[in-house]
C-alpha cells in the first residue's frame, strides 16, 4: 500500500519525535502497520527473543512457571501473575509477559493427508442454514438445504426443508438415490445427533432408523473425526459455492419454488463445471461413468415416512405436531395411525386409509376436508329431532343452510333455532320467508341480523308493527307443523 508524502512525513514525526507507537500511528492516521513500519525502517514487526535473559525477580519463579506451562500451555500470564504474586514476586507486569512469551509451549503445524475416494465409494453429506421463510399464518420457520456430493465425480444433489429430524435425512438420502439412479458404498456424515446418538472416541452408537434405511440400501454410514474439515472438504466446498452462485441475490418464498430452482442450477450449471482433477473432462461426464459403479437401489425404495398412533378428539380431529387434521366422524374417540411425510399426513385405521391431507408446516392452522365437515353437519340435525326447526322449514325450505352455518360457527342450533322461531311468530311466514332468503344469499347467520331483514319487508309489505301477545297460564301453547291441506277437499 502506497501513501502520500505528507502521511509518510507525519508517520515519521509521530514515531521519531512524539514516540508513538505503530499500532497508535496505524489507528490514527488509518493505515496498516506495515505501512507504518515500511515508513519507519522496521520491516517485521517487534518479537521477543526466543531465548529471553531472564530477569533477577523472575529467577525464584522459573520451576512453577515451566512446570505450570506444561500443564497448561493455554495459561494466561495475567493468572501466571497472581500464582507468583503470592509467593512474593515483586516485578512488572511486563516482564513476567516477556518471559513467559519465550517459555511457552509452541503448537506444531498439522500436515493433512489429502484424500482421494475411489470411484463410486463415497458421498458426502451436510446442512446449511438459508434463512427463514415467512408461513401462510404469519409466523416464521428456518429453512434448510441438504447437500449430497459423491466424492469422486463431485456431482450433487439437494433440496431445501423446513425440519431436521431422522425422517427428513432419511427422505432427503433416498430421494438423492432416486435421483442418481444409484448409492455409493459409503455415507460420510458430521456428528449431529439424527446420525449419531452417542460417540466416545472412534466408537459410536448411530440412529437406528438411519441404520435400517444404510442396511436397506446396502451402504456403510461413517462419521468424519471432530474438527477434521479436510475429511469433508467436496461437500463443505460445494455449500459455499452454492451460496456464491445460487442463493445470493435469489429469495426463496417456498420449499416447491427452491427445489425447483436449485435442480434446474445443478443441472445446467454446477454439472457443467470442468472437474477440479479432470480438467478436459464436465462433472456431469464424470457422473455418467460413476453412476455404472454406484450400487443399485430397491424397487421399491424403503419407506421412509413418519409412523405414530394418534388420538381422534370429539370433534374427529387428530392432532399432529402443533395443526390439527380432521377424519371422518365414524372415528371419535378411537386411536388411529398417522403416517406423515413433508408433503402428506395419511390417517390409517389398520391398512385402510380414512383420510389424507397436505402436510402443514405452518402452526396452530386446521387442516380440514370439506366432506368430513358436511358429514359432520348431516348427522347433526338428525341427532335430536326439533319440533321448532320443523317448523321453519315447513316456512322455508332452504333454511338448512342456515342450520349449517351455524354448526360451523359453534354456535348452539338448539338457542339459535328458538330466537329464529320467534321472528316467524311475529312477522308471519311471507315475511320471514323473505328475510331468509336474503339472510342466506347475504351468508350471514345472526339471528339478530335476520330480525332486522324481517322489519325491512315488513315496512314494505306495508304491514303494521308485529306485537308480541303473552297468552295466559290457562291457555296452553302447542307447536304445530303446517300440512298441505289439498287433501281435505278431495271427495270421497
Amino acid at each position: 500500500m502506497t501513501v502520500s508524502s505528507e502521511i509518510e512525513a507525519e508517520i515519521a514525526r509521530l514515531y521519531h519525535a512524539e514516540h508513538w507507537k505503530v499500532g497508535t500511528i496505524s489507528e490514527q492516521l488509518g493505515v496498516h502497520e506495515d505501512v507504518v513500519r515500511r515508513v519507519i525502517g522496521k520491516k517485521e514487526p517487534k518479537e521477543f527473543p526466543a531465548t529471553p535473559a531472564v530477569s533477577p525477580l523472575i529467577a525464584p519463579y522459573q520451576g512453577i512457571i515451566g512446570e505450570t506451562l506444561a500443564r497448561y500451555p493455554t495459561l494466561r500470564a495475567s493468572r501466571l501473575f497472581d500464582m507468583i504474586s503470592d509467593r512474593g514476586y515483586g516485578g512488572s507486569m511486563r516482564t513476567l509477559r516477556r518471559y513467559v512469551f519465550g517459555m511457552r509451549p509452541r503448537k506444531s503445524r498439522e500436515a493433512f493427508l489429502r484424500l482421494n475416494p475411489l470411484i463410486g465409494e463415497q458421498s458426502q453429506i451436510d446442512w446449511a442454514h438459508v434463512g427463514d421463510v415467512r408461513m401462510l399464518g404469519g409466523g416464521t420457520r428456518p429453512l434448510w438445504l441438504f447437500i449430497l456430493v459423491l466424492s469422486w465425480s463431485r456431482a450433487m444433489w439437494g433440496e431445501f426443508c423446513f425440519d431436521l429430524t431422522v425422517h427428513s435425512l432419511l427422505r432427503s438420502l433416498t430421494r438423492a438415490a432416486r435421483y442418481f439412479g444409484g448409492v455409493t458404498r459409503q455415507w460420510l456424515f458430521d456428528n449431529p445427533k439424527i446420525v449419531v446418538l452417542e460417540r466416545y472416541g472412534n466408537a459410536a452408537r448411530f440412529h437406528p432408523l438411519l441404520l435400517q434405511l444404510a442396511s436397506g440400501l446396502c451402504v456403510q454410514p461413517r462419521l468424519c473425526s471432530p474438527r477434521r474439515g479436510n475429511e469433508k472438504g467436496r461437500v463443505e466446498r460445494k455449500i459455499r459455492f452454492l451460496r456464491d452462485r445460487f442463493l445470493a441475490g435469489r429469495e426463496i418464498h417456498s420449499v416447491e419454488q427452491g427445489n425447483q430452482e436449485l435442480l434446474t442450477f445443478i443441472g445446467r450449471i454446477a454439472h457443467q463445471q470442468r472437474h477440479p482433477e479432470f480438467h478436459e473432462r464436465t462433472v456431469a461426464d464424470c457422473l455418467r461413468e460413476e453412476q455404472e459403479r454406484l450400487l443399485a437401489i430397491p424397487d421399491p425404495l424403503p419407506c421412509t415416512d413418519l409412523i405414530i398412533p394418534v388420538a381422534v378428539d370429539k370433534t374427529a380431529f387428530v392432532r399432529f405436531e402443533t395443526n390439527v387434521y380432521s377424519v371422518p366422524p365414524d372415528f371419535v374417540e378411537q386411536t388411529l395411525t398417522l403416517a406423515a411425510d413433508d408433503q402428506t399426513v395419511r390417517v390409517l385405521h389398520g391398512t385402510e386409509l380414512v383420510a389424507e391431507h397436505p402436510r402443514s408446516f405452518d402452526r396452530k392452522q386446521k387442516i380440514e376436508d370439506p366432506r368430513h365437515r358436511a358429514e359432520l353437519i348431516r348427522r347433526k340435525p338428525s341427532a335430536a329431532p326439533s319440533v321448532k326447526r320443523d317448523t321453519l322449514r315447513a316456512a322455508c325450505p332452504g333454511i338448512d343452510v342456515l342450520f349449517e352455518r351455524w354448526v360451523e360457527a359453534g354456535r348452539n342450533v338448539g338457542s339459535m333455532s328458538a330466537l329464529t322461531h320467534r321472528l316467524l311468530d311475529l312477522y308471519g311466514p311471507e315475511v320471514f320467508s323473505q328475510a331468509i332468503t336474503e339472510t342466506l344469499s347475504r351468508g350471514i347467520h345472526d339471528p339478530g341480523a335476520i330480525g332486522v331483514l324481517c322489519d325491512k319487508y315488513r315496512r314494505a309489505n306495508a304491514q303494521p308493527v308485529p306485537i308480541n301477545v303473552p297468552l295466559g297460564d290457562h291457555i296452553p301453547d302447542r307447536e304445530v307443523v303446517p300440512h298441505d291441506m289439498g287433501g281435505y277437499d278431495a271427495e270421497d
